[in-house]
């Protein structure tokens, strides 16, 4: 079997790129070593910028979004007693951002390229990706019980930093640069509507705190917790003393929060990655492939959608002119969002945790730059910009 572009993983950004290039005449496949009831089911991000909602409307995939997504122009941010709203529509020039799991992202993009699209193949484990310096590069897989080869003009790895396509590109040519950090989340997802309209993002002396949301009806809540932590060692009970501890929200009349069933804990380790270049011959990486970010600036799906995006518009020049000029600039392009989404998610995170071994001048530093975004416009509009979502060019 031969294609166009060979798509390794059925996740937002396999499933996105294969949409666009079906809406330019492009043909693709695509490979997912998962079955469909898991891939619709993996909880992942939650915030989609704008930039990603006009790419899902454009591309056919959000009728749902617009029915059931939660708009928000702003979040809050908690530390010392203190409340501060960042106005995202007032300070970038009317961006916001949506609250929209990307689960009904993957259902709406699933549903859409079974229908109309080209083949999706799930439960189709890729063995190994070869030729990226030919014109042919080939992928090896197993479906169905059989052993099979796709044959590619171009190979997009969207299948994680597990995944096989990485190694296609030569270890002698790949540079990885990571940062691990010294504590992870422990999130629940709970049958309780939220106590608040957006999101709060909470620094407290006990540690970090996120209050968000999947639904009017389903909260989803984090706790800033020691690395190796067993989510059996926080009781339900614990978990919600806890976040009433962090947020503060007590004071507030009519927004303590609603306590309700928890369907879903689990602890999630925090880490920064991006692998350089995004290109090796006729393969491309995009997404958690290429780069990952800790979730505290929410850019994790964003970017991945962003890179797809550059990509398909770089096929489609290709096809339309002949030209490989966006192709070849593609990891660069992406790389100069990708390293500006990864020092905002770095300072997101490093301002608003506390490390174990920070010392009391850490501490006042951390408090220094919240108070800076609290008085500053300059320094919220800063905040807003980069958490709403950059232009795909930057």
């Amino acid at each position: 079997m031969h294609t166009t572009v060979g798509i390794i993983g059925a996740g937002p950004s396999g499933l996105l790129l294969a949409r666009l290039l079906h809406q330019a005449g492009i043909d693709s496949v695509v490979l997912e070593s998962r079955d469909r009831s898991y891939v619709e089911r993996r909880q992942r991000a939650g915030i989609l910028e704008q930039a990603t909602v006009d790419a899902l409307r454009a591309a056919g995939a959000g009728a749902r979004l617009d029915a059931e997504g939660l708009p928000h122009d702003g979040i809050e941010l908690r530390h010392d007693g203190r409340a501060t709203r960042i106005d995202f529509p007032a300070l970038t020039g009317g961006r916001r951002v949506w609250v929209y799991a990307q689960t009904e992202v993957v259902k709406d993009l699933v549903a859409l390229q079974l229908a109309e699209g080209g083949p999706l193949h799930f439960k189709a484990e890729v063995t190994a990706v070869e030729g990226a310096d030919t014109d042919r590069p080939r992928v090896h897989y197993r479906h169905e019980g059989r052993e099979k080869t796709l044959t590619c003009d171009y190979v997009v790895g969207c299948d994680g930093y597990h995944g096989v396509t990485r190694h296609a590109v030569p270890e002698s040519e790949r540079r990885t640069f990571e940062r691990t950090y010294p504590y992870s989340w422990l999130g629940i997802l709970a049958e309780a509507p939220p106590a608040y309209d957006e999101l709060i993002y909470a620094h407290s002396e006990r540690g970090f705190a996120l209050a968000s949301m999947r639904s009017p009806s389903v909260s989803r809540l984090y706790l800033q917790v020691p690395n190796g932590t067993d989510p059996a060692d926080w009781p339900d009970e614990r978990v919600w003393d806890e976040l009433d501890a962090r947020l503060a929200l007590t004071a507030d009349p009519g927004r303590r929060l609603i306590r309700g069933p928890v369907t879903q804990k689990s602890v999630l380790p925090m880490r920064s990655s991006v692998t350089e270049p995004m290109r090796h011959g006729r393969v491309f990486l995009a997404g958690d492939a290429a780069h990952i970010v800790p979730p505290t600036g929410a850019k994790g799906l964003n970017l991945a959608a962003a890179d797809v995006i550059v990509l398909a518009r770089a096929f489609a020049h290709h096809a339309k002119t002949g030209s490989t000029e966006l192709l070849d600039g593609y990891s660069d392009t992406c790389l100069r969002r990708v390293w500006r989404a990864e020092h905002f998610s770095y300072a997101m995170t490093t301002t608003l945790h506390t490390d174990p071994a920070q010392s009391p001048f850490d501490t006042r530093l951390q408090q220094s730059q919240l108070d800076r975004i609290a008085t500053s416009p300059h320094a919220a509009a800063e905040l807003a910009e980069n958490y709403t979502g950059l232009p795909l060019d930057v």
